[in-house]
């Protein structure tokens, strides 16, 4: 016990038998947001939700964002009754990007359930979330999801996840984990083990909850303490304004009540509980009062933010602050400076894009907001390209029009010498396209650990590797191994600077001048390379239309026109065939765009740009960056 908790010492314990606090951490795509809908359903939930109707599945998925990319990004909890005691589940993401919400979603609760793909196995992700929850010496339950899936194999997965607490350095409690086979889907778990693609015996969940109940301990808490209640989410009410979701770790803290609110310096406000509510499957109730071990929401208090503790107006002692780990990716935002800024959106000025970014920040943890040396433009740093990819999207649906820079590493000096983050990198693919993946990998510098064939003609290769080798990488992995190979990558520590990396081989098709394109001018210009806009499109000088084939950037002009003579008429002597243009999304645009480049984001479309986009200052500029690398 520390310092801060040192008046509990005398205080008898005591346990609240009929609650559990449980959090689901997982790989990305192991199905939790499934099993946790599973478990509302079995529960009768949904029996008074007014949304069952709807024959709506993933309940968790709360935004359309996650419902479209079929992932968690924000940590959500339900409260799931069985008789009389109440199971508060935590969803988390499996994403390592928005691991802020993992770190705060384990403050909450007093065990895991690991849930581990029966064919895929424990994968980055899993190691990271695992290695969180074991540092914070949570209990955990094994749960393999997906035991019905054809290409199953339990038993090996069974012992990767051994191999990987070991690998953890888990302590003998925490390596003697109960295991229960499930298949979320279709809502059965049993504690036997199934044949490989075989269904659980059991028709329901009945032996998950049991197992919670068993191997997840009681929230414990000290008979007369005084109240502390740690704040470990926000969220808002259109009626309520800030929401403080809080775990009650000592006392009762009743509705009405005024309460001393530590902040994260150390100073003191006092601060009246406006409202009070608690979860109860999908809905937040208004309650009266709660005790230690609920997890609930305070109304009332405006400024709170993450970490910080309500406690008693007497004997007021604050809770540990919550730390998370350091950004490793950063990119400028800044309002649309392009010649057709305005056009889709409706939130354009510096302030707006500044009152958003400051909102985001309230309750995202992991993320960092610093000025730069221009007033309309920040430097946005995160956890990876995903994280900050999804905040720019959900601004763009907001109505915001933004130029977004490339992403960088955020690199730091230790002993005086440069360092940059390292991702471990996970790659399953046909094991025909070795070559090719060790080719890839050799130019980002990457460093191979481990090489598996499980003998089904699939290899698994285990790489450590700079993260700005794999900004942009994804894609050209999809098309080298023809869309079936998979990777996964998580934050693994800093390591000294790895020298220049030269990833993208080919240069940008730019247009020379505005106007419409016309389908005359792509034709002429398609056998250059691939093209991203099509006729009809609005373009502008210095806006990037296509992919070069070649090294070297080429200025184009696809806004010509065929001159018409008296002879013959339009389009009556070659029909144009054009190829398809490549349409990029918000994802696909930053890991395509270069140092010289920046991605302009708005409502209706997105674009590639030249940070400079007059012509002929880009040429002088080339040049003389030519004579400057000739003469070193």
């Amino acid at each position: 016990m520390s310092k801060k908790q040192a008046h509990l010492k005398d205080l008898p314990v005591k346990k609240r038998d009929n609650l559990r606090n449980v959090a689901i951490i997982a790989h990305v795509d192991h199905g939790k947001t499934t099993l946790v809908d599973a478990m509302l359903w079995q529960s009768g939930a949904f029996a008074a939700h007014k949304k069952q109707d709807e024959g709506q599945d993933r309940m968790m998925d709360s935004m359309d964002l996650e419902r479209e990319k079929g992932i968690t990004i924000l940590a959500k909890n339900t409260a799931v009754k069985r008789g009389d005691t109440i199971v508060n589940i935590i969803d988390t993401p499996g994403h390592a990007d928005f691991g802020g919400e993992v770190e705060r979603g384990l403050e909450m609760v007093d065990g895991v359930i690991l849930l581990v793909d029966a064919s895929e196995g424990p994968l980055p992700q899993t190691r990271f979330v695992l290695r969180k929850a074991l540092q914070k010496n949570l209990p955990v339950i094994l749960l393999i999801n997906k035991v019905d899936r054809p290409d199953s194999r339990i038993a090996e997965v069974v012992d990767e996840a051994y191999a990987l607490f070991l690998d953890l350095d888990a302590n003998e409690s925490q390596i003697e984990f109960p295991i229960v086979y499930a298949s979320a889907k279709a809502g059965r778990a049993s504690l036997t083990r199934p044949a490989d693609g075989g269904m659980p015996d059991n028709e329901n969940l009945d032996v998950l909850f049991e197992t919670i109940f068993s191997a997840i301990p009681a929230p414990e808490y000290h008979e007369g303490a005084p109240l502390q209640a740690h704040v470990t989410n926000l969220d808002s009410s259109p009626f309520l304004g800030r929401l403080a979701l809080c775990r009650v770790r000592e006392g009762v803290i009743k509705k009405g009540q005024s309460v001393t609110w530590i902040k994260t310096d150390g100073t003191t406000e006092r601060v009246k509980v406006s409202e009070l509510l608690i979860t109860e499957a999908l809905e937040r109730v208004p309650a009266m009062e709660a005790h230690p071990g609920d997890i609930i929401a305070v109304a009332g208090i405006e400024t709170i933010t993450l970490g910080e503790t309500l406690a008693d107006l007497e004997n007021p002692h604050a809770l540990p602050l919550i730390t998370v780990d350091e950004p490793s990716i950063s990119m400028t935002i800044g309002i649309n400076t392009s010649p057709l800024a305005g056009k889709s959106g409706n939130k354009l000025t510096a302030r707006q894009v500044k009152n958003r970014l400051d909102t985001e920040l309230v309750g995202n943890v992991s993320l960092r907001v610093l000025n730069t040396d221009r007033p309309d433009t920040w430097e946005v740093q995160g956890r990876g390209e995903l994280q900050l990819a999804v905040l720019v999207e959900i601004m763009k649906r907001e109505g915001f029009e933004l130029t977004v820079g490339k992403p960088q590493v955020v690199t730091k000096m230790v002993d005086g010498k440069l360092h940059e983050p390292m991702e471990r990198l996970s790659i399953d693919a046909p094991e025909e396209y070795l070559g090719v993946i060790t080719q890839l990998m050799a130019l980002r510098k990457g460093r191979m650990e481990q090489m598996v064939n499980h003998g089904t003609s699939w290899i698994r290769l285990d790489y450590r590797v700079p993260s700005r080798g794999l900004i942009g990488f994804r894609t050209e992995f999809l098309t080298e191994t023809r869309g079936t190979g998979l990777l996964h990558h998580v934050f693994d520590g800093y390591e000294a600077w790895h020298g220049e990396l030269r990833t993208r081989s080919t240069g940008s098709l730019v247009s020379d001048r505005m106007g419409a394109v016309t389908s005359y001018a792509l034709y002429g210009t398609q056998d250059r390379g691939s093209i991203f806009v099509e006729p009809g499109d609005e373009v502008y000088e210095g806006m990037v239309i296509g992919e070069n084939s070649r090294s070297e950037d080429m200025d184009v002009n696809c806004v010509r026109e065929k001159k018409l003579t008296n002879m013959r008429a339009s389009g009556t002597d070659e029909s144009e065939r054009l190829i398809p243009a490549k349409k990029l999304n918000m994802e696909g645009a930053l890991e395509f765009c270069r140092e010289d480049e920046c991605v302009e984001v708005t409502p209706a479309v997105v674009r590639i740009r030249k940070v400079i986009l007059d012509g002929s200052t880009r040429a002088r500029l080339t040049s003389k960056n030519k004579r400057a690398n000739e003469n070193s």
